[in-house]
């Protein structure tokens, strides 16, 4: 379909700013991506648009462009945080225009996969827009809680790194789990999907469901690098060892606190 032709031209030509450093490829060209799908959309059917689909398009454009912009500030004014992540990775040098090219297309793949609900349903002619579109409303406000969460997550380790730059951050949401921000990643794809109930049908389901468990399965894996990263920095520190053991480390009230075991998340 033509529609998603356009979708995946603009993903692939925003994350071919990975081509510069491969990292980039799953990290700001993520955010750009979206933001920019979700401009897309708000163009090719402004016609269709409604106050609530208005506002799930540019809800993903804020995020998708907070979260793009975040993570170029964060990479390129923090020195230690470039430096801490950049030393974990391969140098790009070493990686071989072959595998960028792989990941150029899987990434830019994944992102239409992930936003490819809503795709559906402005293209669901079916769809009555004088019904209470529940769906759409329950999406909206899973999705505004994650990019939410997201937003104070950053915001509350930022402020907690000022004041202890050398100790981990185990105050506001980082007292119910440990990894808010990608908690908050599972929310927004959540209400994403729950958008396309009612619209997605049959086969439809297929690329819908491997964007949104193959989002799950990038988050578990970010949340083991991270567990693994930090076990680095702070496991001898027995204030660190007592939180892992009572803060989950994903899913909240749910105690699962550990993935370190789970190799097979290794991305």
């Amino acid at each position: 379909m033509l529609q998603y032709l356009l979708i995946l031209m603009t993903a692939l030509l925003i994350t071919a700013i990975g081509f510069g450093y491969h990292i980039h490829f799953f990290s700001i060209c993520y955010g750009f991506s979206v933001a920019g799908i979700a401009a897309l959309m708000c163009l090719m059917f402004i016609r269709q648009l409604n106050p609530l689909t208005f506002c799930i398009l540019f809800l993903l454009i804020l995020y998708g462009g907070r979260l793009g912009g975040f993570l170029l500030y964060r990479e390129t004014k923090i020195s230690s945080y470039h430096d801490k992540i950049f030393a974990e990775i391969k140098v790009d040098a070493e990686v071989p225009f072959s595998e960028k090219y792989l990941l150029w297309v899987s990434c830019s793949l994944l992102y239409t996969l992930q936003t490819c609900p809503l795709l559906f349903r402005f293209l669901n002619t079916s769809l009555d827009p004088a019904k209470l579109d529940v769906p759409a409303i329950i999406g909206f406000i899973l999705m505004f809680a994650g990019a939410a969460m997201e937003v104070v997550a950053d915001l509350q380790k930022t402020n907690a790194k000022k004041t202890a730059p050398n100790r981990f951050v185990s105050t506001g949401l980082y007292a119910f789990v440990r990894c808010p921000n990608y908690l908050g990643e599972l929310l927004l794809w959540t209400g994403v999907l729950v958008t396309g109930f009612g619209a997605v049908r049959g086969i439809l389901w297929l690329p819908a469901l491997i964007g949104y468990v193959a989002i799950v399965y990038v988050m578990f894996s970010g949340a083991r690098r991270l567990e693994l990263r930090q076990k680095r920095t702070y496991g001898s520190d027995p204030a660190y060892q007592a939180y892992v053991l009572k803060v989950p480390i994903l899913l909240p009230f749910i105690p699962l606190y550990s993935v370190e075991k789970y190799t097979f998340l290794k991305a």
